[in-house]
């Protein structure tokens, strides 16, 4: 028996279609703190849920926006951010940082 090989670009494509993955992986380029990283992993996810086009047609947008929107130059509004979230099936949530406990200053 042999295996398929797939390359890394499909498998993926392929365990972003999961929205707990999709989940952590944009949480993950969120957490990089750079906005292409961001956008690139949007591009990945819309790919994961059917490919521009659908997610665009979902989103009520045409193709050609998309593209642009999460292109290296985007610049989405927030408002259009949620909305693709929500079309693939996921929100943003705000939690306070993490951060280290300053200790008690004894005079």
């Amino acid at each position: 028996m042999t295996k398929k090989k797939t390359s890394y670009q499909e498998d993926l494509i392929e365990a972003l279609k999961d929205p707990r993955e999709a989940a952590e992986y944009l949480n993950a380029a969120i957490e990089d703190g750079d906005k292409e990283v961001f956008l690139l992993a949007m591009r990945n996810v819309a790919e994961a849920h059917g490919g521009m086009s659908a997610v665009a047609k979902k989103a009520r947008m045409n193709r050609e926006s998309l593209y642009r929107m999460l292109s290296k130059k985007g610049n989405p509004e927030l408002k259009s951010v949620f909305n693709l979230l929500h079309v693939v099936g996921l929100k943003i949530s705000i939690e306070p940082e993490k951060r280290r406990r300053a200790k008690a200053v004894v005079a």
